[in-house]
């Protein structure tokens, strides 16, 4: 078979981050664009020559296309296998699990998470290494430095061949296995939880609504909760992945879950919500007319993960990332089992769960997960709290406020201010470091700051450091404020402000959460001058 060299040179902004490389789904269109950066991760990973990988997205315009330039340049890079979703769908936790499954050398992912889709929306490719996780730091720094000097790029000239029929077919001497997507995952998902158990309460007439939000995760949940596990048809609602996620935006918070939350609220609400994001990686909690936040749902999921045979032995340890609220902290100490805080980015778990050292982590962003595969997953989180309620006894609510009253109640919120000047971000945060030596003991807003500092983390296994993660500014009596700059935008920058206040157990734990942070909001502008440097007096999205 003919492969094209084409010639190509160093396009700006090809660096990925945390999250992969995500940009306008016009950037990623743009002759040569997508085929530049994918070049460059098969030549800043040692060459595709012989290897195996495993290809698939979340199914939002444009994946289809990129999935057909992948294959013709895994082809022509002399890749010896491709594992591919058919349809081009495959969430990201089911890549992750496919990668260590079947022992591959990798996995690219298609997508931009939680972002909107559509044709004047977002997209994203992701590597993810052969341990399934993301790909740490010295591989996409050595992507991004082959974006600095690529000269050619190679491509088969032919058709990529049909992805919508599973079967085999060759292209060259590749082999490309198109597979179902749903299969390989829930058998994973058998032999984690009590299947039978969720199903007898499921047959016993407990209701559960599932907003798959146009995305990725529809097909999975179809399976999964209405077929194997017997819940009512209809449970799982916009379950057809959809190229612009029906128009919406598929990030599962109480803002744009709004569907699900009406419907969590309604005279006849079922008893269990959940919804899960573009790519399958996040989850929302919802009882009756009943938010869970991320960070109590970590908590809790920690509290109560040996109702589920996979982890009824107990847990190694647990880890969070550093803005998730300390709740799970407490759990962790009564528990007897580690608690590691790390900086924002899954790949911070990898090492941790790699070597044996927590069975799960999280982080506030609506991301759960454990050592089954190295990626959060928020259906693994929903078959869980399944597990759990189902074993229990208690529904959601009455589970939460038992376990407030048994170990207090971290009040925790996230106010996000969107697409700000960069400069204007960054002079922020440079002001607020510049502070950080003056703070400890100054009284705000009638708080008095213990200590403030820019998180710095010094990972327990290799021993690296990574410095500059956000600034924590601590105060007495257990209240916390974390500042940092999101980039998992693509315009812009989005401001991350975490707010937190600890009640201890004992008491009703009832205040709304936005009227018992509201001296730690104002401690936090005082300090930081949010307004002052960019122009707004509220918060876009408060979750």
């Amino acid at each position: 078979m003919t492969f094209l060299t084409v010639q190509t040179s160093p396009i700006e902004g090809q660096k990925p981050g945390t999250s992969g490389l995500r940009k306008k789904t016009a950037v990623f269109r743009e002759p040569g664009y997508l085929e530049n950066f994918v070049q460059c991760v098969f030549d800043g990973t040692g060459g595709a020559a012989g290897k195996t990988y495993v290809v698939g997205g979340d199914g939002r315009f444009f994946n289809t296309e990129a999935i057909g330039t992948i294959i013709r340049m895994a082809a022509a890079n002399g890749a010896k296998r491709l594992i591919v979703g058919q349809n081009g769908i495959l969430s990201t936790p089911a890549v992750s699990n496919l990668i260590r499954k079947n022992g591959t050398d990798g996995g690219i992912i298609l997508s931009a998470s939680h972002n909107p889709g559509g044709e004047n929306g977002d997209f994203g490719v992701k590597f993810n290494a052969a341990n399934g996780g993301p790909a740490p730091e010295k591989i996409t720094d050595a992507i991004f430095a082959r974006t600095q000097g690529i000269s050619e790029y190679r491509i088969a000239p032919d058709d990529a061949g049909d992805v919508s029929t599973i079967g085999n077919y060759r292209l060259g001497d590749l082999q490309v296995d198109v597979i179902d997507p749903v299969a390989d995952y829930e058998e994973l998902m058998r032999a984690l939880f009590d299947f039978d158990a969720i199903r007898e309460m499921f047959e016993g007439g407990f209701r559960i609504c599932f907003d798959a939000m146009h995305a990725v995760t529809g097909p999975y949940a179809k399976q999964i909760l209405e077929g194997t596990l017997a819940a009512a048809p209809g449970s799982v609602i916009n379950a057809v992945p959809s190229p612009d996620f029906g128009g919406g935006h598929p990030d599962p918070n109480p803002v744009w879950a709004s569907e699900l939350v009406a419907i969590m609220s309604g005279e006849r609400a079922p008893d269990f919500g959940a919804a899960s994001d573009g790519d399958g990686d996040r989850n929302m909690i919802m009882g009756k007319d009943a938010f869970v936040s991320p960070s109590d749902s970590l908590a809790l999921l920690t509290a109560y993960a040996h109702h589920a045979p996979a982890y009824s032995g107990g847990l190694s340890g647990v880890a969070r990332s550093m803005p998730t609220s300390q709740a799970v902290d407490i759990v962790a100490e009564r528990l007897g089992i580690p608690c590691y805080e790390t900086p924002t980015g899954w790949k911070f778990f990898g090492n941790l769960l790699d070597a044996g050292k927590v069975t799960v982590c999280g982080e506030e962003s609506a991301g759960t997960g454990s050592d089954h595969v190295r990626e959060k997953d928020g259906l693994w989180a929903v078959l869980l709290w399944l597990n759990i309620l189902a074993r229990d006894g208690r529904d959601i609510v009455q589970l939460r406020r038992d376990h407030w009253r048994s170990f207090g109640r971290n009040y925790y919120s996230r106010h996000d201010f969107e697409e700000i000047p960069t400069e204007a971000a960054n002079a922020l945060m440079n002001a607020l470091r510049r502070r950080l030596g003056t703070l400890a003991g100054a009284r705000v807003a009638g708080l008095t700051v213990n200590e403030a500092d820019d998180f710095a983390y010094a990972d327990p296994v290799d021993n690296s450091l990574t410095e500059h993660q956000g600034v924590r500014i601590l105060f007495q009596g257990g209240a916390r404020v974390v500042l940092r700059l999101s980039g998992t935008g693509t315009q812009g920058a989005t401001l991350r402000v975490y707010l937190g206040r600890y009640e201890g157990p004992g008491g009703d734990h009832g205040q709304e959460v936005q009227a018992a942070l509201s001296p730690v909001i104002e401690a936090v502008e005082r300090i930081a001058d949010i307004t002052k440097h960019t122009g707004r007096n509220k918060a876009d999205i408060i979750t």
